[in-house]
């Protein structure tokens, strides 16, 4: 079997990804990341549905960005916005300055170490918040510096590829696909302001999730505040 890394956050969109690269016949090394993020509660729930997919190399990593602020999920101080139309206006708070670029970093070195040439993670340009890792240029750029900036393709013993399978998919449709697959969004975690072990329901994230099990004509299971 192939290898591949699969960023999983705990959110309902990596759930669906790694789904979709077990479907697609990969060996996969899931790896959750943990950056002091505000919502805590998706490393959890990574766990949950790592062992849930019978992922047995699942790792997670630790670093601080908080050291480096400015966002709302690394920052107390900033607030996380509630109530907005997601992707409606400007790049919101709750970006985390090059959060996928450094996640992507740290798949990219696991991968080489081990032997995985395929590195896969839920990145979408329809329904999400408008942040710019977030769209097809920034994979295609990151594709090309994995594959200049490492030993294994120098030496030519593979070519890196990065998948984001839901790129061009709305919630809805991603939610319909992961139903497909059997991923239990139940252990699934989206909010990025959760109260009390539930979500806010007035995130962005919230907002985009809650709309697109209605969409897709699936129950909802998530708790809300």
């Amino acid at each position: 079997m192939p290898k591949a890394v699969v960023l999983l956050s705990g959110g309902l969109d990596s759930a669906t990804v790694l789904a979709i690269a077990q479907a697609e016949g990969f060996e996969i090394t899931a790896l959750s990341v943990d950056y002091g993020q505000r919502h805590r509660e998706e490393l959890e729930a990574a766990a949950l549905v790592a062992r849930a997919r019978g992922v047995t190399d699942h790792r997670v990593l630790r670093l601080d960005l908080r050291v480096i602020g400015g966002s709302a999920l690394t920052s107390d101080g900033i607030p996380v916005p509630k109530d907005s139309e997601p992707g409606a206006g400007p790049i919101p708070p709750t970006y985390v300055p090059a959060r996928n670029t450094v996640l992507l970093s740290l798949a990219l070195g696991l991968a080489e170490v081990t032997g995985a040439f395929d590195l896969f993670f839920g990145a979408n340009a329809l329904d999400y918040s408008g942040y710019p890792d977030c769209r097809p240029a920034f994979v295609e750029a990151f594709e090309a510096l994995a594959n200049t900036a490492t030993k294994a393709a120098a030496e030519g013993r593979g070519r890196f590829r990065v998948h984001a399978p839901l790129m061009r998919m709305t919630k809805a449709e991603i939610i319909r696909r992961g139903v497909e697959l059997g991923v239990d969004y139940a252990l699934t975690r989206s909010c990025y302001d959760p109260i009390g072990g539930r979500a806010c329901g007035r995130c962005d994230s919230c907002i985009l999730r809650r709309r697109g099990f209605e969409e897709a004509g699936v129950t909802d299971p998530t708790p809300y505040a």
